[in-house]
């Protein structure tokens, strides 16, 4: 796969379609690497007439890694949340929004739809505050405000993914299908052999535990995002599983009410996941926004 050297580091990235489309960005979160978006997924978004770019984050995949900042502590940058004190992070989602817009201006993209899941969501929302003039539109998929007074999600489902990341391949492998059991879509069977094949190519091509801790610390140090937010002027959908056990659909909600005019689909039996069975749907609702919004192929 490419990459390019945008905002200072370097960025590892995929694109499918046609480069005179419109061009339509997605962002994977914690930890998750640029193939989160399946390629099938990327090529039903070809099919609506878009441009699609996958990339790894920073501290993800391919793309560069922070490892002079160490290994941070999560109960400490908890502490100082509850305390109202600053957090300490090796960078913020600031810095992860603008590597985003780095990419595209790398690629002489002006402007383009943003997409984000979980905490590519946050980064998507992030960059409509940040950097509107380089968003057609956006569209935040199973994300939040950082709304202290939100419900939280299940313990069961923040354990597994807050608990140690095993070294050994095996154990690896079983820990994250464990992770994708507990936060999966109970609307949809679940999809083991892909799950499988997605941590195994995960482990093999990037194993790094310690980037998902700092992005989780960038996460918590970017607080409450509702007032920057509550200016956003780009056209925006939300999207959220009714079912999600980590980012309960109330944090989508959330984001709709203080998103002006944004648009929210709720899906029935999803959640914190993206099944096969919800592809078409998000595939069609994010083509179907850009139209709407005028600023899409038809």
């Amino acid at each position: 796969m490419p990459n390019v050297t945008a905002n200072g580091i370097q960025i590892e990235y995929d694109t499918f379609g046609d480069s005179s489309f419109p061009a339509l960005l997605l962002i994977a979160g914690n930890g998750a690497q640029l193939f989160f978006w399946d390629v099938e997924f990327c090529k039903l978004l070809v099919k609506k007439g878009y441009y699609v770019i996958r990339f790894d984050n920073r501290d993800a995949g391919l793309s560069t890694k922070f490892d002079e900042a160490g290994i941070p502590d999560f109960q400490v940058a908890i502490n100082a949340l509850m305390e109202g004190k600053p957090v300490e992070s090796a960078y913020s989602l600031d810095d992860m929004a603008d590597d985003a817009v780095g990419l595209l201006a790398a690629l002489g993209i002006e402007k383009a739809h943003i997409c984000g899941a979980s905490m590519g969501g946050m980064i998507a929302q992030v960059i409509a505050c940040r950097h509107p003039k380089h968003v057609l539109s956006l569209t935040s998929i199973m994300s939040t405000t950082g709304n202290p007074d939100l419900p939280q999600g299940k313990p069961d489902a923040l354990a597994a993914v807050l608990a140690p990341m095993p070294q050994e391949r095996g154990a690896y492998v079983e820990h994250n299908l464990d992770i994708w059991r507990k936060i999966w879509s109970p609307g949809f069977p679940f999809e083991e052999k892909r799950a499988r094949t997605f941590i195994e190519m995960s482990y093999d091509r990037s194993y790094y535990p310690q980037g998902m801790a700092r992005q989780n610390i960038a996460i918590i140090a970017n607080g409450d995002r509702r007032p920057a937010l509550s200016s956003v002027t780009v056209p925006t959908l939300v999207i959220h599983g009714a079912d999600d056990p980590l980012i309960p659909a109330e944090g989508g909600k959330d984001t709709a009410r203080v998103i002006p005019g944004a648009g929210l689909l709720i899906i029935n039996g999803m959640g914190h996941d993206m099944p096969k069975g919800v592809w078409t749907e998000i595939a069609e609702a994010i083509s179907q926004h850009a139209v709407q919004a005028g600023i899409g192929n038809k």
